[in-house]
C-alpha cells in the first residue's frame, strides 16, 4: 500500500486526520450547499419518499417552544425524546436546510461500530482512565440501545447485527494494538466483549451493527410528526439573534421566535455558533459503493463489517448483506492526504459535499479490491461477473478539538443547546447523547444523563485548537 501518512491505530471513529489552516475565500457562509451536492447511496434509494421535501405547513410558525436545527439522527432523536417525555413541549419546529437527513447521517458508511477498547489509551491520556472507560462503556450502551429500539419497533432499515472486525495489516499496528489492550485491561476494562479471531495473526472482533441510516431517521420523524412535530425542509437557517422571547431564528422563509434553540448541525455549527469555529473542524470524506464480483456474491458474499488497518491508513468495510449485497468503503484510506490538499486550497471546500468521484480515494478502494480480495473488473464464463465500482459520494465530518462530541448548553447563550462535533462516529454515540440532551433541556442535571463528563460543552473546551491525530 502507498505510504503517505502515519495514523497509527486511533480510537474507533477518530481515524479522521484533520487539515491545516486553508486560504480563506472572500465569502464563506459555512452553511450546507444549496445545490449540486453528491447523491449518497442512502439518498439514492429513497427518491420517492415524500418525507424528503416534507413541510408540515405552507408557512413557518411565527413562534415555537423549541426549534431544532438539523434533521439528521441527532435532531430526530432529540425531537423524539422531547415529544415522548412526561412534559413534552407544546410546539417543536424542526428546520432543515436541504432534504430530510441529507447531511452527515444520510452520507455515512452505514456503521454503528462502538469502540469498546481500541481508543482507551488515547482517551486516558486526554481525560483520565475513569473517563476513558466511561466513553467506551457509553458507546457499547449506545449500540445496544439502538439495536433494542430497531428490534422492538420492527424498523425496516436493513439492520445487521454481528461481529465487526479490526484486521491489522502491519507489525507496528499489531504491536500498538496489543499495548492498548494491555493498558485497557490493567485499568479494569472488560475485555470479554473483544475476541481474537482464531487462526489469524491480528484480528480483533466485537459486536456491532450496520443499517440504512436514512430509513432509521425517517421512522423516527414519522413518529414525531404524529406527536405534533412541525417539520420544515428546504429551509436553511441563516442566523440566531437575541429577542424579547429569548431567541429569533432567521431562515430563508421567515423567522421564528423561541426560548429554546437546539443546534443539531454537526460540522456546520460554526455558521450559527461562531464560538465553535476553532473547536469543530469540517472536513470532507468520501464513501464508495462497490458491487462485488461473483467470487464474493451469493453464498460466498461477505457478511461481517470490518476495518482493514494499515500503518498508512484505514478502510471501513460495510457489506450490505441484509440488502442488495453491495459493499460500502469508507474510512481514512492511504490517499486521504490528496483530498486534504484539495480542501486546503479553498475554505469553501471544507463544506462542499458535491464531490462524486475523487480518483485518488477510488484508486485506493480498487487497490484493496485487487490485493485484499483478488477482485477483477472483467467478466468471463469461468469467473462470472467482475467487480463493479458503482458510485462514490462525499459527506462532511465534524472533527472536534479533543475527539469527543460537544453536548449540552451553549455557554453564555441561555436557552441554546447543541449536539455537534461527532467525528464521523455519531452512530455509536448519538442515541444516548440525544436522550441526555433532551433531559437537560427539560431541567435534568448532567449527572442524571449518565453521559461521560468529557462530552459536556464548556468554554474551555470551545477554546480548543483544531484536532490533530495522535499516535497511540
Amino acid at each position: 500500500m502507498p505510504a503517505q501518512t502515519d495514523i497509527g491505530l486511533p480510537p474507533v471513529g477518530m481515524e479522521h486526520s484533520s487539515i491545516s489552516d486553508p486560504q480563506l475565500d472572500d465569502e464563506v457562509t459555512g452553511l450546507p450547499l444549496e445545490s449540486g451536492m453528491s447523491l449518497s447511496h442512502w439518498l439514492a434509494t429513497v427518491r420517492s419518499n415524500p418525507l424528503l421535501d416534507y413541510r408540515s405547513s405552507e408557512t413557518l410558525p411565527s413562534e415555537a417552544d423549541v426549534v431544532i436545527i438539523g434533521s439528521g439522527i441527532s435532531g430526530a432523536l432529540t425531537a423524539m425524546n422531547l415529544l415522548e417525555s412526561p412534559r413534552p413541549p407544546k410546539s417543536v419546529v424542526m428546520l432543515e436546510a436541504r432534504e430530510l437527513c441529507s447531511g452527515a447521517t444520510g452520507r455515512n458508511a452505514g456503521h454503528c461500530k462502538p469502540d469498546v477498547w481500541r481508543g482507551f489509551s488515547e482517551y486516558a491520556e486526554r481525560f483520565g482512565k475513569k473517563q476513558a472507560l466511561k466513553v467506551l462503556a457509553n458507546e457499547k450502551e449506545t449500540r445496544d440501545a439502538l439495536v433494542d429500539f430497531v428490534v422492538k419497533n420492527n424498523i425496516d432499515c436493513d439492520v445487521w447485527n454481528g461481529k465487526t472486525m479490526d484486521v491489522l495489516m502491519d507489525d507496528e499496528v499489531v504491536e500498538r494494538s496489543a499495548e492498548n489492550m494491555r493498558a485497557f485491561k490493567a485499568a479494569g476494562g472488560d475485555a470479554s466483549a473483544v475476541s481474537r479471531v482464531k487462526g489469524a495473526k491480528a484480528v480483533y472482533a466485537w459486536n456491532a451493527s450496520t443499517l440504512h441510516p436514512w430509513k432509521l431517521v425517517a421512522f423516527v420523524i414519522k413518529r414525531c410528526l404524529k406527536l405534533g412535530l412541525n417539520l420544515q425542509t428546504m429551509t436553511p437557517v441563516t442566523s440566531v439573534t437575541g429577542s424579547s422571547n429569548g431567541w429569533t431564528v432567521h431562515t430563508s422563509r421567515g423567522k421564528i421566535s423561541t426560548p429554546t434553540v437546539i443546534h443539531a448541525t454537526n460540522a456546520y455549527s460554526g455558521a450559527l455558533l461562531p464560538e465553535t469555529k476553532k473547536s469543530i473542524t469540517p472536513i470532507p470524506h468520501m464513501c464508495n459503493l462497490v458491487y462485488p464480483p461473483s467470487s464474493h456474491s451469493g453464498s460466498k458474499a461477505l457478511t461481517n463489517s470490518c476495518s482493514v488497518i494499515y500503518k498508512e491508513g484505514l478502510y471501513s468495510v460495510n457489506p450490505r448483506s441484509t440488502s442488495d449485497g453491495s459493499i460500502l468503503f469508507g474510512g481514512v484510506q492511504p490517499n486521504q492526504h490528496y483530498l486534504e490538499e484539495y480542501v486546503e486550497a479553498k475554505e469553501s471546500r471544507k463544506y462542499d459535499d458535491s464531490l462524486k468521484d475523487f480518483q485518488p480515494i477510488t484508486d485506493c478502494v480498487k487497490d484493496l479490491g485487487r490485493k485484499g480480495y483478488s477482485w477483477d473488473e472483467s467478466s468471463t464464463p469461468r469467473t462470472g461477473f467482475g467487480v463493479r465500482y458503482d458510485r462514490s459520494w462525499c459527506g462532511i465530518i465534524g472533527l472536534s478539538a479533543d475527539g469527543v462530541p460537544y453536548v449540552g448548553a451553549v455557554p453564555g447563550k441561555s436557552g441554546q443547546w447543541m449536539s455537534c462535533g461527532h467525528n464521523g462516529h455519531g452512530m455509536a454515540r448519538i442515541f444516548t447523547c440525544s436522550k441526555g440532551l433532551a433531559q437537560m433541556v427539560q431541567g435534568s442535571t448532567w449527572s442524571e444523563t449518565g453521559l461521560p463528563e468529557c462530552y459536556q460543552v464548556t468554554e474551555e473546551r470551545l477554546k480548543g485548537q483544531e484536532y490533530r491525530q495522535h499516535k497511540l
